[in-house]
């Protein structure tokens, strides 16, 4: 089974920076992943962040747009999320998800979650 698992989250002051990661693991070595970040703040929806695929190409949702930035390191099965000039309102759990397993014999959709990184950003 696929495991995913995120790191780097912090508390922070507005205007400040963290760089989050997600480990994939467990994985066969004919498949990869694509992978994306979600957040979920208290009272609150689990959201859409960012998304990459495996040909790099990159979706933000709009309140991150120019902020974050995500990217992959396809030889260490890692995704990371660059977040610049942070906001109290992108306080929130951040969760790794990989929605989709591409293998050799084919790709599926998949619902492979971490356990999620906290970012605090104070004001």
């Amino acid at each position: 089974q696929v495991q995913l698992v995120e790191s780097g989250g912090g508390s922070v002051q507005a205007g400040g920076s963290l760089r989050l990661s997600c480990v994939a693991s467990g994985l066969s070595s004919d498949c990869s992943v694509a992978m994306s970040w979600y957040r979920q703040a208290p009272g609150k929806e689990r959201e859409f962040v960012s998304a990459i695929d495996r040909s790099g190409s990159t979706k933000y949702t709009d309140s991150v747009q120019g902020r974050f930035t995500i990217f992959q390191d396809k030889g260490k099965n890692t995704v990371y999320l660059q977040m610049n000039s942070l906001e109290p309102e992108d306080t929130a759990m951040y969760y790794c998800n990989s929605d989709r397993i591409y293998c050799t014999a084919g790709s599926w959709p998949a619902e492979f979650w971490g356990r999620g990184t906290q970012v605090t950003v104070s004001s």
